[in-house]
């Protein structure tokens, strides 16, 4: 987590809590760029955490589709180098318009051009509109861009939505508002074995950010880079009731593959979603249908690779 700081060149800014880094976010990120190289302006997004609703409306149950570290990353992708978070307070919360404008948008960012969407607030109480922005640009010399209405509505797509997908399990239609594949990140940790006695050793992956949120449990077709290549495996979200599993596990079985993790850390991207975790009677039944599950993935990695 950066933190806020003076910086030595002057900025053009874009605020929000950009989770997902979604399709719309990136139209904002391309003007972002593109007014950065016309007026030699660095692009910076300032975002916040942790996300305002859990400090104001102590909503402890959002989960967010990146962490800080995931974002920061996806940012740099689409040609962002500098993100700027503030911790979000009760305190920071309280912070008159005119002060966040002054403090921080102009004497720490250097602000000199501000891209914001038709229906930004910001304040004490997010009483301040995009007009109250535009008249401090005129106070402190900077100005405001807004992205419109119908610019956003035509891209229809949000957080909320997606983050409804993934709970849902439609990892397609998430990828699709994402415009990449969603991908979780962790470490590869010890677990129970079983895999291995059934050959489908698989890693278990532990995502140590608590407010990342997991899609629906279930087993789903996936991708990694490992040792510079892409190895495609089949992930399976939930808690192993076959055999008595007593909490959620995320494993990953992958493909011609037969090499230690322990200890790698990994981003693992879901592709697609084969079925519903089930119990089955034994646990040959259980290697069957890993078996259908295996064919299923091959067919898929066949005609999408």
């Amino acid at each position: 987590m950066e933190a806020l700081k003076t910086l030595k060149n002057n900025t053009v800014i874009t605020i929000g809590t950009f989770d997902g880094v979604h399709i719309g976010h990136q139209k904002i990120l391309q003007r972002l760029l593109k007014i950065g190289g016309i007026k030699n302006l660095e692009p910076t997004v300032l975002t916040f955490f942790p996300h305002p609703r859990m400090v104001l409306q102590k909503d402890a149950g959002l989960k967010l589709i990146n962490s800080i570290s995931e974002k920061t990353a996806i940012l740099k992708q689409f040609g962002i180098s500098r993100l700027v978070v503030k911790e979000f307070t009760k305190e920071f919360s309280r912070l008159t318009a005119e002060d966040f404008v002054e403090k921080i948008l102009v004497k720490e960012l250097k602000a000199k051009h501000i891209i914001i969407g038709y229906d930004h607030h910001f304040g004490r109480n997010r009483t301040a509109d995009i007009n109250d922005l535009k008249a401090f640009g005129k106070i402190y010399g900077f100005e405001v861009e807004e992205i419109t209405k119908q610019d956003i509505n035509d891209v229809a797509v949000s957080s909320t939505k997606i983050r409804k997908a993934l709970l849902d399990g439609a990892i397609t239609m998430a990828n699709t508002y994402l415009g990449y594949n969603f991908f979780l990140t962790g470490t590869v940790v010890i677990g129970k074995g079983l895999g291995r006695t059934i050959n489908y050793p698989t890693a278990n992956l532990e995502v140590l950010e608590n407010y990342k949120l997991i899609p629906k449990k279930g087993v789903y077709i996936v991708q990694s880079t490992i040792n510079s290549e892409t190895v495609f495996g089949m992930m399976n979200i939930g808690n192993n009731p076959t055999v008595n599993g007593d909490k959620q596990t995320i494993e990953v079985h992958f493909l011609d593959l037969d090499e230690s993790l322990y200890g790698a850390h990994l981003k693992v991207e879901l592709l697609h979603r084969l079925r519903d975790e089930i119990k089955f009677n034994s646990v040959e039944d259980l290697k069957e249908q890993l078996h259908r599950d295996k064919q299923h993935t091959l067919d898929f990695i066949a005609k999408n690779a």
